[in-house]
Protein backbone atom coordinates (compact mmCIF):
# COMPACT_ATOMS: atom_id res chain seq x y z
CA UNK A 1 0.00 0.00 0.00
CA UNK A 2 1.29 3.50 -1.35
CA UNK A 3 0.73 6.32 1.41
CA UNK A 4 1.06 10.15 0.37
CA UNK A 5 2.10 12.30 3.41
CA UNK A 6 0.95 16.20 2.38
CA UNK A 7 3.03 18.03 5.02
CA UNK A 8 5.22 20.90 5.39
CA UNK A 9 6.92 20.14 8.08
CA UNK A 10 9.62 18.52 6.40
CA UNK A 11 11.48 17.49 9.62
CA UNK A 12 7.78 15.66 10.87
CA UNK A 13 7.08 14.48 7.27
CA UNK A 14 10.25 12.56 6.78
CA UNK A 15 9.75 10.99 10.88
CA UNK A 16 6.43 9.37 10.09
CA UNK A 17 7.48 8.01 6.45
CA UNK A 18 10.22 6.36 8.41
CA UNK A 19 8.16 4.96 10.94
CA UNK A 20 5.65 3.94 8.34
CA UNK A 21 8.45 2.08 6.36
CA UNK A 22 9.20 0.04 9.22
CA UNK A 23 5.88 -1.40 8.52
CA UNK A 24 6.43 -2.23 5.05
CA UNK A 25 4.34 0.89 3.13
CA UNK A 26 5.52 2.57 0.38
CA UNK A 27 5.71 6.69 1.31
CA UNK A 28 6.15 9.24 -0.70
CA UNK A 29 6.12 12.86 0.58
CA UNK A 30 4.43 15.92 -1.25
CA UNK A 31 6.63 18.70 -2.46
CA UNK A 32 4.59 20.80 -4.68
CA UNK A 33 2.16 22.62 -2.57
CA UNK A 34 0.78 24.30 -4.75
CA UNK A 35 -0.60 21.16 -6.75
CA UNK A 36 -1.35 18.58 -4.72
CA UNK A 37 -3.95 17.36 -6.43
CA UNK A 38 -1.56 16.78 -9.38
CA UNK A 39 1.59 14.88 -7.55
CA UNK A 40 -1.64 12.75 -6.05
CA UNK A 41 -2.66 11.67 -9.61
CA UNK A 42 1.04 11.02 -10.57
CA UNK A 43 1.72 8.73 -7.48
CA UNK A 44 -2.00 7.02 -6.93
CA UNK A 45 -1.99 6.17 -3.60
CA UNK A 46 -3.96 3.79 -1.78
CA UNK A 47 -4.07 6.62 1.37
CA UNK A 48 -3.89 10.25 2.45
CA UNK A 49 -2.18 12.12 5.35
CA UNK A 50 -3.38 15.05 5.02
CA UNK A 51 -2.18 18.73 7.31
CA UNK A 52 -4.57 21.46 7.40
CA UNK A 53 -2.41 24.08 7.66
CA UNK A 54 -0.33 24.29 4.47
CA UNK A 55 1.12 26.71 2.41
CA UNK A 56 -0.82 28.21 -0.41
CA UNK A 57 -4.19 26.53 0.28
CA UNK A 58 -5.13 24.40 3.40
CA UNK A 59 -6.01 20.58 3.59
CA UNK A 60 -9.92 21.42 3.04
CA UNK A 61 -9.03 22.19 -0.43
CA UNK A 62 -7.20 19.92 -1.70
CA UNK A 63 -9.08 17.48 0.17
CA UNK A 64 -12.22 18.39 -1.86
CA UNK A 65 -10.03 18.58 -5.12
CA UNK A 66 -8.33 14.81 -4.62
CA UNK A 67 -12.64 13.87 -4.39
CA UNK A 68 -13.65 15.25 -7.42
CA UNK A 69 -11.41 12.39 -8.90
CA UNK A 70 -10.62 10.08 -6.17
CA UNK A 71 -12.26 7.94 -3.35
CA UNK A 72 -9.00 7.09 -1.93
CA UNK A 73 -9.07 7.05 2.18
CA UNK A 74 -7.91 10.37 3.44
CA UNK A 75 -6.85 11.09 6.91
CA UNK A 76 -6.40 14.52 8.46
CA UNK A 77 -3.22 14.45 10.78
CA UNK A 78 -3.76 18.47 12.66
CA UNK A 79 -2.99 20.19 15.54
CA UNK A 80 -6.39 21.77 15.27
CA UNK A 81 -8.61 20.38 17.76
CA UNK A 82 -11.67 23.05 16.81
CA UNK A 83 -14.99 20.67 16.77
CA UNK A 84 -16.00 23.06 13.49
CA UNK A 85 -12.40 21.81 11.81
CA UNK A 86 -13.46 18.19 12.30
CA UNK A 87 -16.71 18.84 11.12
CA UNK A 88 -15.23 20.75 7.92
CA UNK A 89 -12.99 17.72 7.15
CA UNK A 90 -15.55 15.29 6.95
CA UNK A 91 -17.36 17.65 4.85
CA UNK A 92 -14.95 18.22 2.48
CA UNK A 93 -14.88 14.18 2.22
CA UNK A 94 -12.36 13.10 5.12
CA UNK A 95 -12.37 9.94 6.24
CA UNK A 96 -11.00 10.34 10.04
CA UNK A 97 -9.15 13.14 11.69
CA UNK A 98 -5.88 12.70 13.89
CA UNK A 99 -5.23 15.51 16.69
CA UNK A 100 -1.24 16.50 16.66
CA UNK A 101 0.70 15.47 19.03
CA UNK A 102 -0.02 11.57 18.69
CA UNK A 103 1.18 8.44 19.14
CA UNK A 104 2.50 6.72 15.57
CA UNK A 105 0.94 3.67 17.01
CA UNK A 106 -2.35 5.31 16.80
CA UNK A 107 -2.26 6.81 13.38
CA UNK A 108 -1.00 3.61 12.51
CA UNK A 109 -3.90 1.86 13.90
CA UNK A 110 -5.98 4.52 12.10
CA UNK A 111 -4.41 3.46 8.79
CA UNK A 112 -4.26 -0.06 9.11
CA UNK A 113 -8.92 0.14 9.30
CA UNK A 114 -9.36 2.50 7.09
CA UNK A 115 -7.26 0.07 4.72
CA UNK A 116 -9.11 -2.89 5.68
CA UNK A 117 -12.87 -0.98 5.46
CA UNK A 118 -11.83 0.42 1.95
CA UNK A 119 -9.76 -2.54 0.37
CA UNK A 120 -11.23 -5.13 2.31
CA UNK A 121 -12.60 -6.73 -0.77
CA UNK A 122 -10.06 -5.92 -3.04
CA UNK A 123 -7.34 -7.85 -0.82
CA UNK A 124 -9.79 -10.74 -0.93
CA UNK A 125 -9.24 -10.93 -4.52
CA UNK A 126 -5.35 -10.43 -4.41
CA UNK A 127 -3.39 -13.19 -4.65
CA UNK A 128 -0.17 -12.86 -2.69
CA UNK A 129 3.03 -14.65 -4.35
CA UNK A 130 5.49 -13.07 -2.09
CA UNK A 131 5.15 -10.13 0.83
CA UNK A 132 5.80 -7.61 -2.36
CA UNK A 133 4.64 -9.39 -5.26
CA UNK A 134 0.86 -10.35 -5.91
CA UNK A 135 -1.91 -11.61 -8.72
CA UNK A 136 -5.21 -9.52 -8.67
CA UNK A 137 -7.40 -12.64 -10.16
CA UNK A 138 -10.28 -10.17 -10.97
CA UNK A 139 -8.65 -7.83 -13.16
CA UNK A 140 -5.37 -10.49 -14.34
CA UNK A 141 -3.18 -7.69 -13.25
CA UNK A 142 -0.24 -8.18 -11.40
CA UNK A 143 1.89 -5.75 -9.03
CA UNK A 144 4.75 -5.54 -7.53
CA UNK A 145 5.29 -3.00 -4.44
CA UNK A 146 1.74 -1.62 -5.70
CA UNK A 147 2.64 -0.91 -9.23
CA UNK A 148 1.11 -2.71 -12.03
CA UNK A 149 3.47 -4.83 -14.19
CA UNK A 150 2.89 -5.26 -17.69
CA UNK A 151 1.84 -8.47 -18.82
CA UNK A 152 0.82 -9.25 -22.00
CA UNK A 153 -2.72 -11.50 -22.52
CA UNK A 154 -1.27 -14.76 -23.01
CA UNK A 155 1.42 -13.80 -19.95
CA UNK A 156 -2.12 -12.97 -17.78
CA UNK A 157 -3.48 -15.96 -18.57
CA UNK A 158 -0.53 -18.05 -17.59
CA UNK A 159 -0.38 -16.08 -13.96
CA UNK A 160 -4.19 -17.01 -13.57
CA UNK A 161 -3.85 -20.42 -14.05
CA UNK A 162 -0.66 -20.54 -12.24
CA UNK A 163 -1.66 -18.61 -9.37
CA UNK A 164 -5.14 -20.29 -8.74
CA UNK A 165 -3.70 -23.75 -8.13
CA UNK A 166 -0.58 -22.31 -6.00
CA UNK A 167 1.86 -24.16 -4.67
CA UNK A 168 -0.10 -26.76 -6.65
CA UNK A 169 1.53 -28.13 -9.97
CA UNK A 170 0.25 -26.78 -13.33
CA UNK A 171 0.77 -29.44 -16.25
CA UNK A 172 1.77 -27.84 -19.61
CA UNK A 173 -1.59 -29.39 -21.11
CA UNK A 174 -3.71 -27.04 -18.49
CA UNK A 175 -1.64 -24.51 -19.42
CA UNK A 176 -2.34 -24.89 -23.67
CA UNK A 177 -5.85 -25.50 -22.62
CA UNK A 178 -5.81 -21.55 -20.56
CA UNK A 179 -3.96 -20.44 -23.91
CA UNK A 180 -6.04 -21.45 -26.41
CA UNK A 181 -8.77 -19.25 -25.11
CA UNK A 182 -7.01 -16.40 -26.51
CA UNK A 183 -6.93 -15.08 -30.38
CA UNK A 184 -3.38 -16.57 -30.92
CA UNK A 185 -2.49 -19.97 -31.77
CA UNK A 186 0.20 -21.64 -29.22
CA UNK A 187 2.52 -24.34 -29.68
CA UNK A 188 3.90 -26.76 -27.39
CA UNK A 189 7.32 -24.71 -28.11
CA UNK A 190 5.63 -21.24 -27.80
CA UNK A 191 4.81 -22.44 -24.54
CA UNK A 192 7.81 -23.29 -23.33
CA UNK A 193 9.05 -19.59 -24.73
CA UNK A 194 6.47 -17.93 -22.96
CA UNK A 195 7.51 -19.35 -19.84
CA UNK A 196 11.24 -18.59 -20.15
CA UNK A 197 10.17 -15.00 -20.54
CA UNK A 198 7.33 -14.55 -18.09
CA UNK A 199 9.96 -16.05 -15.63
CA UNK A 200 12.98 -14.12 -16.47
CA UNK A 201 10.37 -10.51 -16.39
CA UNK A 202 9.30 -11.61 -12.77
CA UNK A 203 12.87 -12.49 -11.63
CA UNK A 204 14.27 -9.51 -13.61
CA UNK A 205 11.70 -6.82 -11.25
CA UNK A 206 11.67 -8.54 -7.59
CA UNK A 207 14.92 -10.81 -7.66
CA UNK A 208 13.89 -14.17 -6.87
CA UNK A 209 12.43 -17.28 -9.18
CA UNK A 210 8.57 -16.97 -9.28
CA UNK A 211 7.41 -20.13 -11.66
CA UNK A 212 9.41 -23.21 -11.14
CA UNK A 213 9.68 -25.96 -13.22
CA UNK A 214 8.76 -29.90 -12.00
CA UNK A 215 10.31 -31.98 -14.47
CA UNK A 216 8.05 -34.05 -16.72
CA UNK A 217 5.58 -32.90 -14.81
CA UNK A 218 4.73 -28.90 -14.95
CA UNK A 219 4.85 -25.75 -13.41
CA UNK A 220 4.39 -23.98 -10.22
CA UNK A 221 4.54 -20.74 -8.50
CA UNK A 222 5.64 -20.44 -4.72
Amino acid sequence: MKILIVEDDAVFAQELAAFLARWNYAVVIAQQFDAIDQEFMACSPQLVLMDINLPFCDGFYWCSRIRQNSKVPILYISSRNDDKDKIMAIAQGGDDYVEKPFQLELLKAKIEALLRRTYQYKVRERIYLTKELSFDAETCCMYYNGEELELTKSEQKIMAKLSENQPEIVTREELMTQLWNTDEYVSDGTLTTMISRLRSKLKTICGEEIIHTKKGLGYFVS
